[in-house]
């Protein structure tokens, strides 16, 4: 009976901490250092509903903001590096929707996104099945980054 018992503590301490590795990289704002969560206190001072999550050494900040969703992303020092904005898919530059229904014909965009990097430069998030597409401001296809 010993035994048993702790076998099965073993499976489902195994099996918690097997859930936690593979969930997503949420963090509570506790775990965020203060230059971070300052700096986009600083930079969107009315975000609401922000939710933390770490990449690699980089702290990504999702929110709502003048109804829309948006999200930052900052160094480990509270620098921005780039801000991202759920857009319509009409906001999209000339080109884009034109260019996936060609390249990636019956594939539909579930979402669309204007990101801004910290030296100002525009680039446009198109999301398929499976795949972001980057496009330039002009619209020209720069990569496509599996998910």
């Amino acid at each position: 009976m010993k035994k048993t018992t702790i076998m099965i503590a073993a499976v489902l301490f195994s099996t918690l901490t097997f859930a936690q590795e593979t969930h997503e990289k949420d963090i509570p704002a506790k775990g965020v250092p203060a230059k971070v969560k300052e700096a986009l206190q600083k930079q969107f001072p009315n975000a609401k509903e922000v939710k933390w999550e770490k990449e690699n050494d980089k702290y990504e900040a999702a929110f709502d903001l003048n109804k829309a969703d948006y999200s930052a992303l900052f160094d480990v020092d509270g620098n921005l590096i780039e801000t991202e904005v759920e857009i319509k898919l009409s906001e999209l530059p000339n080109g884009v929707l034109a260019y996936i229904k060609t390249k990636y014909t019956g594939q539909k965009v579930k979402e669309a996104a204007k990101i801004t990097d910290a030296k100002g430069t525009v680039t446009y998030e198109a999301e398929i099945k499976g795949k972001d597409l980057l496009f330039d401001s002009n619209g020209q296809f720069i990569k496509e980054i599996h998910d």
